[in-house]
């Protein structure tokens, strides 16, 4: 496997849309078979005495979407929230408000992907223990997907990744709508967030355009960073 020499850390002076411009990157060498040469045992004496994580991603628990893999990613690049079909719930916003008020990440990716159990479940309307609170919180997605009129069950595969979509989407305006410290934050251009959805079948990430990063990132800055 090729491997690139990693000699500098992540800056933490950097904007949302550079942080955008990291995973973007990592996500490349990964599709690319490439990755960044880790000494993660230096790592871990490296931030054994505090951390500064870029970026919080919240994501499925899918066993194939670990964000630092995906993007590759070193030990205490960023948070990684992970929970059946990347819903948001109180404890996901206090971590999230954790991350940029305390910590002080730049960036929030809400990360859905192809062909996710959880968004299939939701589809079927699945009732089960305790998923089916989770399924729930999905269940408005399925309603408001509008595009496809036909089998609207876990069997269609195009249905179940619109629903996915749409629910990124609308984990995205609930932590706009449900955190008063993250809006504030994404108002004041101190943190973005963004939607993305990982295709399992190619590993490529796709991030959404209407994201709310501020800050452009200059073509020649992003060259330098990551």
């Amino acid at each position: 496997m090729a491997t690139i020499h990693n000699t500098q850390p992540i800056p933490q002076d950097i904007n949302p849309a550079q942080a955008v411009q990291i995973l973007k990157k990592g996500n490349f060498r990964f599709v690319n078979n490439l990755k960044v040469n880790r000494d993660l045992l230096e790592q871990v004496n490296d931030t054994k005495d505090g951390q500064w994580p870029f970026a919080a991603i919240l994501s499925c628990m899918d066993s194939r979407t670990s964000a630092e893999l995906i993007f590759d990613l070193g030990l205490g690049d960023i948070f990684s929230i992970r929970i059946a079909g990347n819903v948001v719930s109180e404890g996901i916003l206090g971590s999230l408000e954790y991350a940029t008020a305390v910590v002080g990440s730049r960036l929030i990716v809400v990360l859905g992907h192809t062909g996710c159990g959880a968004i299939k479940g939701a589809c079927d309307n699945v009732q089960m223990g305790n998923i089916t609170t989770v399924l729930d919180k999905i269940q408005s997605s399925v309603r408001n997907e509008n595009t496809i009129t036909e089998n609207r069950t876990s069997s269609n595969g195009a249905f179940v990744d619109a629903v996915a979509k749409l629910n990124v989407e609308n984990s995205i305006n609930k932590i706009m709508e449900q955190s008063s410290i993250i809006k504030q934050l994404v108002e004041e251009g101190k943190v973005g967030i963004v939607g993305a959805m990982y295709n399992v079948s190619t590993g490529k990430v796709s991030f959404f355009d209407n994201h709310l990063v501020p800050a452009a990132v200059n073509e020649d800055e992003a060259a330098n960073i990551a």
